[in-house]
């Protein structure tokens, strides 16, 4: 007789109890752990993930074969691949978190109070971690890397779409953990893809500290409106680069073209051009060649049109739209402050970009422009982890409170004042 619906769903929530008991516990072991023996697992899984390129190939086929059986898009299909490139930066990341310094245990701010105590606050981890991401595999691996480097333990659920992939990325991790000593049980996939096991995760407040969800935005919203735990997120990559009347011509074609066309999934991929109406004419004409050659649909103003005439004409929906895809909304401003206002009324608080040569301006665009990542004359995909220096990234947050941005190690910490005396007590 098979098992009702509540049944099953009441075994996934003790299932994933367990997982956040066994985590939590992990979680204490590890913050007794030195910085020498976390590098020296990271080393490990890296061994591990090296030995089983076969194994992570053929998994990823599988998932990949699923994913076109069951009409995956492009975007998706290419987020999912797990190509030889893709494990060579996997090892590459995991090797850049072990490099890192360590925070956890630095003292700031330590300093002697008029009662004779010092006061300073110390970097401590969060404790335990939920990600909840899609597709991308390699997700497994920056997680788990950057949560155990920061003392953390973790929960990962990915998506069925790469079930495959994961569960073969997780064993690498379960090996490399054990082959260093630390709990296997710092690090845990969880096995099924039924969705209650997520509503789980993300209301498990006495075994989860935080949740990151990595994913499409059904799934972010879903997280954001159920979640008890907190959550470190962003909706949407609705992303700008704005061309100025002062921009140099050479980087504003190298730039705008880069940060559409070098890869069309991520979310730090530019979704609208903005162009001054006074360098217009110079610009839009090169960069329509490069996106039409390309095969990058151009979705434009009545102005954009003059100068671009197979622009389609853009609709109020594409100035909010993350297309993840090989199309690209395009406005032509008065001027800055235009440019500005645009990008603070559509766009996502993701990133945003200026090309110009008027040091006036691009410092106002820093200050003006309510984003977690602000860039002058270089293309939106350096909005990332890796790119930053953090080694990789547990994602990026458009929130204000806590982490912003990439999230890499120092975002995955928090603090705790520390008081130092020597037999002080208060009058």
């Amino acid at each position: 007789m098979q098992q009702s619906a509540t049944a099953q769903v009441e075994d996934i929530v003790q299932y994933m109890q367990t997982l956040g008991q066994q985590a939590r516990a992990a979680s204490a072991a590890l913050r007794r752990v030195d910085s020498g023996r976390k590098n020296a697992a990271l080393e490990a899984i890296v061994t591990r993930l090296d030995a089983a390129r076969p194994m992570l190939a053929l998994a990823n086929q599988q998932d990949l074969q699923q994913g076109r059986d069951n009409g995956l898009s492009e975007a998706l299909l290419d987020r999912l691949a797990l190509t030889p490139e893709r494990i060579d930066a996997m090892i590459s990341g995991v090797r850049q978190v072990a490099a890192l310094a360590d925070p956890i245990g630095q003292i700031e701010g330590l300093g002697y109070r008029p009662s004779g105590i010092q006061v300073g606050q110390m970097r401590v981890p969060l404790g335990v971690i939920g990600i909840i991401y899609e597709s991308r595999p390699n997700v497994t691996v920056e997680a788990a890397s950057l949560c155990l480097k920061s003392s953390n333990a973790c929960i990962l659920r990915g998506g069925s779409e790469s079930a495959a992939s994961n569960a073969a990325i997780a064993e690498c991790i379960r090996l490399g953990l054990e082959d260093a000593g630390l709990p296997a049980t710092a690090v845990q996939v969880v096995a099924t893809t039924d969705r209650a096991a997520v509503g789980a995760l993300i209301t498990m407040p006495q075994f989860v500290d935080v949740i990151v969800p990595r994913g499409g935005k059904s799934l972010i919203s879903r997280v954001a409106s159920e979640a008890t735990v907190p959550v470190i997120k962003h909706l949407d990559g609705i992303c700008h680069v704005y061309i100025d009347a002062a921009a140099d011509l050479g980087k504003a074609v190298a730039i705008a073209d880069n940060a559409k066309t070098q890869r069309y999934s991520p979310c730090n991929t530019m979704e609208t051009l903005l162009v001054h109406v006074d360098i217009a004419a110079q610009v839009l004409p090169r960069l329509a060649a490069i996106y039409r050659e390309k095969g990058v649909e151009m979705r434009g103003c009545s102005r954009t049109q003059e100068w671009i005439g197979d622009a389609v004409a853009a609709s109020e929906a594409d100035w909010t739209t993350e297309y993840l895809a090989p199309i690209l909304a395009i406005r032509v401003v008065d001027d800055f402050d235009q440019a500005v206002d645009h990008i603070n009324a559509y766009g996502s608080q993701h990133t945003d970009a200026i090309v110009t040569e008027n040091l006036t301006l691009a410092r106002r665009f820093l200050v003006e422009v309510d984003s977690s990542s602000v860039i002058i004359n270089a293309s939106t995909r350096f909005a990332d982890g890796f790119e930053y220096g953090l080694g990789a990234e547990i994602g990026i947050s458009t929130n204000k409170l806590h982490a912003r941005g990439p999230v890499g190690l120092e975002g995955l910490t928090t603090r705790k004042y520390v008081v130092f005396g020597d037999g002080h007590v208060r009058g």
